[in-house]
Formats: C-alpha cells, structure tokens, sequence
C-alpha cells in the first residue's frame, strides 16, 4: 500500500475545510496520520518538512461517485464492467471486484486533487452492486488501496432500468416494475433474515444467500442506499422506499431535487449532485442546471457533487465547484460539496475530507485557492507519501504532472 510517511508541510495557508482557515499554518503527518494542525505547531526533530511559501493546503478532494477503474478510458466494451444488465437484482454484485487499478483515470484524478474516490456499479438495474471506497493512488492490488468495503449500494430508479429491461420484454420496463423489484427484493431479505435469525437460535445450519446478506447490510444501516434518481416522481418514489423498509437514503444526481428540495431538507436526505457539464441527453435531464444546485442548498439540503466519471473527467470536480460559485453556491458549500460531506454522507469522515488530527494524511498543496480556475494542485500527498508532482520546467516549460509510479515504488 502507499507508505505511511511522516511529513512536516509548513508556511501555508491551511484551510481544514470543517474549521477556520490558518495563515502560516502547520500540518504534522507522522505515520501516514494526521497529528497536529495550527499556527505553532512543534516539529519534532529529523522530519522532513516542506515549505509551503504560503501555497494553499487543502484535504484531498472525495468524489462520492464514480466509475473510476470498472469503467475504463479508452478500453470500449473490454473495459467496461459497469453494469451487469442480466438480472435485475444485482444485490450480489461488487464494484470492488472490477476495479483496475492502473487505468489512467486515477493519474487524473490526482491531478486534480482527488484522494478519494466511492466506486460504484451502474444504474442499468434497479440494484447495482455494493459500492467501495477507495484511494485514488498506492497499492499493488486495489485491495491495498481499500478505505472502506462497507459504504453503499447502489440502485437505479427512472430511465435507466426501464429501457434496459423493456428492450429485453421483461420485468422492469416500467417505473412501477422498478419499484416492485426493489421492494420484493427487501421483503425476501427481510424473510431471510428471520430464516437466518430462528436458525442461529436454534443452532441449525443455514444456507447463505449473498444477495440477502447485502441487503440485510442496508436494513441494518452498515450500508447506506445510493439511489440513481432524475426526476422529482422518482425521488419521491426513493423517499417512498426508504421510510418503507427503513434505510439510510442517499440520492445520486438529484437533477429535479430543487423541486422537492423542501421535502428534502425536512427529512434531512443528502443529495450527491451532477454531473453538471453535459447536455440533456435524454428526458429526465430536460431540467438539468448547475442553478438547482443553489436551489437545493439555499433550502437547507446537504450536498455533495459528483463527476460520474467517466461521465466527466474526474479531474473537473472541482471545477464544477467552481461553476456552482459562479451560479450563487457560497464559497465554503462548494467546498464542501467535495470534501466533508461526501465523506459525512457516506461514512468516511473519520479517515478523509478534512484536515484535522486523526485524519489520514491525504493532502494538497495548490497555487492558491482551488475554486479559481487558475489554480493547480501542484503536489498531492497521500497518507503523507508525496504521489504527485507538477514539475513546472517539464515540456519545454509548458509544465507537466508526474505521478511517482507503482514501478518506481514497488521496484
């Protein structure tokens, strides 16, 4: 895995994210953890330290969805493993198992300051797969590079299932077929779990089901339910769901949330937005715009935002960001939306999306403020290894990115 290093970066404009900012601050990394964060913070002797020359530094970015690794650049059919459209119930399915790890994807997303990425199967079913939480940078195998196998599950309403399944003439090609699959799918898990229940008080032996055992995971609240979802019907349908069976809800796009944004901030439903830099492709994005964005957090909804790459390049998230500040999202919303909630939503806030003590050491040092699109991530630390680089002088001084390569660490 990255080498946990112990690092010193000093002199720079620390900005935490879920506390105020510090000029000339100090952020000690010592075995990969973040140990001590201020204005006067001792360094101990013998570390290595950086001097930031007052550059900002920032907690590694968190894109909250994506298809980083099971849906690879350039690869066509042979890599793509984003959805498999065979059974409607994909409970089973795991994004962790199709994640390849030395797509160039994950060099983007260091370049543009990501750290974290939550990797999950497509929404060409009404159920997914499991979701992963992963580094974007570090192991030999992507298993080295796991933050957390217990996030989500990921489901589709709308669109999506409906024509992959009414193109086959079979249950779902309707969003009332969608619905029913999804909630036959947690009666059975719930049957199973009393099956599972009475067998283990009985001490009988009982057989496994890996689809049952996900979703008694999500009835349980170890997962959260990431629900694909446009429209304001289908989100009124995920809420529907929800309160139904119980479970932590998530909403993925939320492109007509606006419209229900005051349901969803009574309720307190996250919503991980985007993409944003695409056309209306298709009915439900009709009223696609980064302005519902502002709609939704202006309401009290708690946000997050999302690249879907490779949708967009995952390097761009923090540039929809930006774009949402240009539309009237306030500055430290749209920071947030790619850093603490992300990982708030999603049960990763005591490892990643700020920079406080106890936090892996996943960091970065940009030109200035990452919301200006002048800024550049110039170098990214992970669990306090420096994995990336912008080397000004390179390509006849136009500047290139250097990523310290598995073949260089692992040789």
């Amino acid at each position: 895995m990255t080498t946990r290093s112990t690092i010193a970066i000093v002199n720079a404009h620390v900005v935490p994210v879920a506390t105020e900012a510090i000029e000339h601050g100090t952020v000690l990394i010592e075995d990969g953890v973040i140990t001590a964060v201020g204005p006067d913070v001792a360094v101990p002797d013998g570390i290595r330290t950086i001097d930031a020359q007052g550059r900002w530094l920032l907690p590694g970015f968190v894109e909250a969805h994506g298809h980083l690794g099971v849906h690879e650049e350039g690869e066509g059919w042979a890599g793509n493993d984003t959805n498999e459209m065979t059974d409607p119930d994909g409970s089973a399915l795991r994004a962790l198992d199709a994640i390849h790890i030395d797509e160039e994807g994950f060099r983007d997303a260091l370049a543009g300051g990501v750290t974290t990425a939550v990797i999950k199967p497509g929404s060409g079913n009404p159920i997914g797969g499991q979701t992963v939480a992963i580094k974007t940078w570090g192991g030999r195998t992507v298993d080295e590079q796991v933050l957390s196998d217990s996030v989500s599950v990921k489901s589709a309403l709308g669109e999506n299932p409906k024509r992959v399944y009414g193109d086959k003439k079979q249950l779902p090609s309707t969003r009332l077929g969608v619905a029913a699959v999804i909630r036959k799918a947690f009666v059975d898990a719930q049957n199973y779990i009393a099956r599972r229940d009475a067998a283990a008080a009985e001490g009988k032996p009982f057989e496994r089901d890996l689809a049952k055992e996900t979703l008694a995971r999500v009835l349980a609240g170890e997962l959260a339910w990431d629900q694909h979802t446009h429209r304001a019907d289908d989100i009124a349908t995920a809420i529907r769901l929800s309160e139904e069976f119980g479970y932590r809800l998530v909403i993925n796009h939320g492109t007509e949330g606006h419209k229900v944004a005051d349901v969803l901030a009574e309720k307190d439903i996250p919503v991980i937005y985007g993409p944003m830099f695409t056309s209306r492709s298709k009915v439900e994005l009709r009223d696609r715009s980064i302005l519902n964005l502002v709609k939704m957090a202006d309401a009290g909804v708690r946000v997050a935002i999302t690249t879907d790459h490779p949708v967009i390049p995952i390097n761009f998230l923090v540039h929809q960001a930006t774009f949402a500040l240009r539309d009237g999202l306030p500055w430290a919303t749209a920071l947030a939306a790619i850093t603490t909630n992300p990982a708030s939503f999603l049960g990763l806030d005591d490892r990643v999306g700020a920079i406080k003590e106890g936090l892996d050491g996943d960091v970065v040092l940009w030109s200035g403020d990452p919301l200006d699109t002048t800024a550049r991530a110039e170098r990214v630390f992970i669990t306090g290894t420096e994995v990336y680089t912008w080397d000004p002088a390179a390509e006849a001084g136009r500047g290139a990115g250097r990523v310290l390569e598995r073949s260089t660490r692992f040789a």
